[in-house]
């Protein structure tokens, strides 16, 4: 049963796609935490890192986009050039910025841990989330 589960998963071109999906996510987690993490020890204070989230975010979702969109998802479901897709992409990551705004929040203003805390759901959550997303909606 899990045998046939991991055939179908991998002849479904999904297997492919995940393992492009953690390298190009991968870059862009790297991106979003030099950023964020730049912007939160030099120029914001500690209980006011949610403020490097949306600069963070958007140097992170241009890299994913590009990414994702050329790579990631190449030859999966169709490419739409009227804009819906890239507004569909807007919208999953949307959900995910909403995700980092609650975890650095909660963490670093609520609960008074080191800036560097919300990483670790942001880098572990968000990617999961944002990736069925993707992978059902946006590149369907």
């Amino acid at each position: 049963m899990i045998r046939s589960a991991l055939q179908r998963f991998q002849a479904s071109g999904a297997l492919g796609q995940l393992v492009r999906y953690c390298i190009a996510g991968s870059i862009s987690a790297g991106l979003y935490s030099a950023v964020y993490l730049s912007l939160a020890w030099w120029v914001f204070p500690a209980e006011r890192a949610v403020l490097a989230v949306p600069f963070a975010f958007t140097v992170a979702i241009v890299a994913g986009f590009l990414l994702h969109s050329r790579w990631s998802f190449a030859g999966h479901g169709t490419r739409s050039s009227n804009g819906t897709q890239q507004g569909k992409f807007l919208i999953v990551h949307s959900a995910g910025f909403g995700l980092n705004l609650a975890f650095t929040w909660v963490l670093t203003a609520g609960l008074g841990a080191p800036i560097w805390t919300p990483l670790i759901p942001i880098v572990l959550i968000t990617p999961i989330v944002t990736f069925l997303l993707q992978r059902q909606w946006v590149f369907a």
